[in-house]
């Protein structure tokens, strides 16, 4: 069995052995993955958080599962506790880059022998925001990085890994924490990760503000930036912009022009 048939046979092992039509929630222990395996009479894959983190970050669930889900909503897998995970039923909100964007050309900070040996995925995504202080940019404040691959532990949630935290100020003394999560190839901005990370600042950041954001590589080398909130229980997006790190040589006055138009 490939690796695929593996994921899907397993995670779709899991969710018939509670899913009953009418449910739109329902829990279960990541301890059952290897139950499930050998319930199949398959060999279990080594790393079972793996099979969790591709469905929940990674990759779309089985056809056999989302063919339950009511018109307009979806299922998602979010953590429960410590080891405890459930599928819910949510509104389908895709968090996708709007191709009709015009993008904004930056000059390029990159150090070019960053640029050089740096691969495409998302410690590179998060390496060109840090050293073009995207951040900055893209929220008109002041930014610093204050730890990346964070890994904590959220009350009612479990534990959680967040890309990179940001902390910032603005002109008037206002204060945020800014959670970063990351994406390129074929990942999907995640709803649930970004739940997860809001979750964490109003936790352990009760007095600053918080502003998520998630970024994406996209075709072209454009990067698009979301401000993401909560509002009606539901991730909706404040801002989207796409940007796109040049030569300085490559921003021409007609560009410039434009972009004053544009405020």
């Amino acid at each position: 069995m490939t690796k695929e048939g593996l994921y899907n046979s397993v995670i779709t092992g899991i969710f018939q052995r509670y899913h009953q039509t009418g449910l739109e929630y329902f829990e279960f222990n990541r301890n059952e993955l290897p139950e499930i395996a050998k319930e199949l009479g398959i060999q279990s894959a080594k790393n079972l958080g793996d099979i969790l983190y591709a469905f929940r970050f990674r990759k779309p669930l089985p056809k056999v599962i989302t063919d339950t889900a009511p018109t307009g909503l979806e299922w998602i897998i979010e953590l429960n506790g410590t080891g405890n995970y459930c599928f819910r039923l949510v509104k389908i909100n895709r968090i996708i880059p709007n191709l009709n964007l015009i993008p904004i050309k930056i000059p390029d900070a990159t150090p070019e022998i960053i640029n050089q040996y740096m691969s495409g995925d998302e410690q590179a995504l998060l390496t060109k925001i840090r050293y073009n202080r995207l951040i900055d940019i893209f929220l008109s404040v002041t930014a610093y990085s204050l730890q990346n691959h964070l890994r904590t532990n959220v009350k009612g949630i479990g534990q959680i890994e967040i890309d990179e935290v940001y902390v910032s100020v603005n002109s008037n003394g206002m204060q945020f924490i800014v959670p970063v999560q990351a994406k390129a190839g074929n990942d999907q901005i995640s709803i649930v990760q970004t739940k997860q990370d809001i979750s964490y600042c109003f936790e352990k950041f009760p007095n600053l503000i918080c502003r998520s954001i998630s970024a994406q590589f996209m075709k072209n080398a454009l990067i698009a930036m979301f401000e993401l909130t909560i509002y009606e229980g539901e991730v909706r997006i404040v801002q989207e912009k796409h940007y796109k790190f040049v030569p300085a040589d490559q921003i021409s006055e007609t560009d410039l022009q434009n972009y004053r138009n544009y405020t």
